[in-house]
């Protein structure tokens, strides 16, 4: 039987790859939460396509009652869309007005749902801007090499924005199929201990190294053993956001396929002629061939 293609749990945009199957989909309970997890290009187009759809509607509706808005051309769509825009907004500048009981009643309808629509797609835009984003930015590939005689797995991190992360902490785990004595196959996840799993102050680069000790769950692990093993290594962040002063997450994720044997990362870091350190963003993800580690 073929072996099917390696699926990472965590994709590269921090999102879990995951089918799910026997779960009833609620789309309006979760359509708020969909829309702040959303980009912004797509929260714009939902809140003007639904403007403009409410509105074609209210104008339709306008135009089935013949002459329910005075002043208003008769079976006019433009008149009676621009009025429902004046509705909605209560703005209202007079010239035309509602005629008849039933036009009244669906101005008033209208009003109230435009109040209501205003202040949900003011909270939403509220909450949107609040909501802290973060731009930590993992290097592409994790390498196995030697540092100080001890074979480590390395990779790096570095904040892309001027803001400051304190409080910032790390934890790797090895997720990798196993099978238990009772033949059961079975996801299972370890921690990988590393040599410094916080720190204080996040302005340049951190380079989280796990040493693979006997104690370590990658030792005398190979590129073989990490395919057959469907191994995955996956790093998740949280540190304090300063300018907002609210929790940040980052989170990547480590197949067989990116983590090189025998290289170690370019250095990025350097001075400037004043004496200021720096940090290179061009080579953050080059990578270069090192002796392999010992066995």
């Amino acid at each position: 039987m073929t072996q099917p293609p390696f699926q990472p749990l965590l994709l590269r945009n921090g999102k879990y790859n995951v089918a799910r199957k026997g779960v009833q989909s609620r789309y309006l309970q979760d359509f708020y939460h969909g829309l702040l997890r959303s980009s912004w290009s797509w929260l714009v187009v939902v809140i003007v396509g639904t403007y403009v759809l409410v509105n074609t509607l209210f104008a339709c509706a306008y135009l089935l009652l013949g002459d329910g808005i005075e002043n208003a051309a008769r079976g006019s769509f433009a008149d009676a869309f621009f009025f429902s825009v004046q509705t909605m907004s209560t703005l209202g500048y007079g010239k035309m007005v509602p005629h008849g009981i039933a036009a009244n009643l669906l101005v008033a309808v209208e009003a109230l749902l435009g109040l209501t629509g205003l202040a949900v797609a003011t909270g939403l835009l509220f909450a949107k801007f609040s909501r802290p984003n973060a731009r930590v930015t993992f290097c592409h590939n994790a390498v196995v090499t030697t540092r100080d005689a001890i074979p480590v797995l390395m990779f790096r991190v570095a904040n892309e924005r001027d803001s400051l992360i304190v409080e910032a902490t790390m934890h790797v785990v090895l997720a990798r199929s196993e099978r238990t004595k009772e033949g059961e196959a079975l996801r299972r996840f370890h921690d990988l201990t590393l040599e410094r799993s916080q720190t204080a102050l996040f302005p340049l680069s951190w380079t989280v190294i796990h040493k693979i000790d006997e104690k370590s769950p990658l030792f005398g692990v190979t590129s073989e053993s990490l395919v057959s093993g469907e191994c995955e290594v996956i790093a998740s962040m949280i540190g304090i956001e300063e300018t907002f002063a609210q929790t940040i997450h980052a989170r990547f994720s480590y197949g067989p396929a990116d983590i090189v044997f025998g290289a170690r990362l370019v250095d990025i870091l350097y001075r400037l002629p004043n004496g200021q350190r720096g940090i290179d963003y061009t080579r953050f993800h080059d990578i270069i061939r090192a002796p392999p580690p010992a066995a």
